[in-house]
C-alpha cells in the first residue's frame, strides 16, 4: 500500500534543510507508519537529494511524523538550481512510498 492511503503529508523549509510531515487519517494507522516510515528508509527513498542528516520526531497525540532533512534543497531556496526550490513536492514523493 502507497503512504497516501493512510495519510497526508505538508512540507516545510528554512534554507537548505526541508521538513516534512506526515499525518495518518485514521489514528488506527498510526502504529503502521511509525514501524514503516523509518528514519533509514526515508534517507534512501530520498537518496538522491538528501546530503545530510534525517530525523524522525514522533507526535503521537495527532497522529503524525515528522521528518527533518539536511542538506535536501541543493543549497536553499536562494542558491539551489532546483524548479521547487523550497521542496514542496517532497510531500508528495513521499505519500508515493509503499509500505
Amino acid at each position: 500500500m502507497k503512504l497516501r492511503e493512510i495519510a497526508h503529508s505538508r512540507t516545510g523549509d528554512k534554507g537548505n534543510i526541508s521538513n516534512i510531515s506526515l499525518i495518518v487519517y485514521d489514528m488506527k494507522d498510526y502504529e503502521k507508519i511509525k514501524e514503516n516510515v523509518t528514519v533509514e528508509k526515508v534517507k534512501a527513498w530520498f537518496k538522491d537529494i538528501v546530503d545530510g542528516e534525517v530525523v524522525r520526531y514522533e507526535l503521537p497525540n495527532i497522529g503524525a511524523l515528522n521528518f527533518v532533512m539536511d542538506g535536501a534543497l541543493g543549497g536553499g531556496v536562494t542558491r539551489s538550481l532546483a524548479l521547487d526550490k523550497h521542496g514542496k513536492s517532497l510531500s508528495s514523493a513521499l505519500l508515493n512510498m509503499e509500505i
